[in-house]
């Protein structure tokens, strides 16, 4: 039975990567068609198209999928002035409890989801109160225009996000800077199994993972997390039972020490 599962939880990303190849693929001819060879010349652009096609078109099944998990209280748990990193396709944006949201800056540097979230949005009747923004969390100039300065958020929001980031230290202690005295770091992320025979699954898998969804399977984010700053309950980190899943999840609501 352990075999079993084990082969089961290997499967399962090698399937998401050829499905991501195959939406890479088309995403190369479409620009070939639309630009001709030019297009080349900016790789980052079949690859933002190709990864929110497939998190646009999966939506739905990554929903249904959080719905069994803690995901839905962890976000309800969010308040007041909130910046979301990595929203996709906007994922989350219903689970948000309303009467205690004051604004939520959505920052995502992929511009492809932008009609996605702005459906969602509408959808909701929360456009006075979401925006999203095309950027990173590094990209400082971008965020104090909108009055995202350090010591400003109540809520920073990260669900699956920090896999994807090209620093997770320099990410974190950013996260940490723009969170007020008192301010809660919310996430749920996965990071790399204990199990010796997962990681070295994880390991093998890990640069086409990375290639083609565009996050790693084998990061230390509960370390990086922790050593960004101080917070007053560091020992409320959760941590799934996962030992044949390439992503185990862990989670938390971390309160920035004042």
């Amino acid at each position: 039975m352990a075999l079993k599962d084990r082969l089961n939880a290997i499967t399962r990303p090698i399937q998401m990567i050829w499905l991501s190849i195959q939406l890479h693929y088309n995403a190369f001819k479409e620009a070939l068609r639309n630009e001709g060879v030019s297009s080349l010349m900016n790789p980052q652009r079949i690859r933002d198209a190709a990864t929110s096609t497939l998190f646009i078109t999966h939506s739905h099944g990554f929903i249904a999928y959080e719905n069994t998990t803690v995901v839905p209280s962890l976000v309800h748990a969010a308040h007041g002035k909130i910046l979301e990193l990595g929203p996709g396709p906007g994922n989350q944006i219903h689970r948000f409890d309303p009467s205690q949201v004051d604004f939520i800056y959505a920052i995502d540097p992929n511009p492809c989801y932008g009609d996605e979230i702005a459906a969602r949005v509408k959808k909701l009747d929360l456009q006075d109160k979401y925006k999203l923004l095309a950027c990173g969390v590094e990209d400082s100039d971008i965020l104090i225009q909108e009055g995202i300065t350090e010591g400003s958020m109540d809520t920073v929001l990260s669900i699956q996000v920090l896999c994807a980031v090209g620093d997770v230290k320099s990410v974190m202690k950013a996260v940490w800077k723009l969170l007020k005295p008192g301010g809660y770091f919310i996430f749920w992320e996965h990071e790399r199994n204990k199990d010796a025979g997962t990681a070295l699954a994880q390991a093998c898998l890990n640069s086409a993972w990375s290639t083609f969804l565009g996050c790693s399977l084998n990061r230390d984010i509960k370390a990086d997390i922790l050593a960004a700053g101080e917070w007053e309950n560091p020992g409320d980190i959760e941590m799934a039972e996962e030992p044949y899943s390439c992503l185990p999840r862990i989670w938390g609501v971390l309160k920035k020490k004042a």
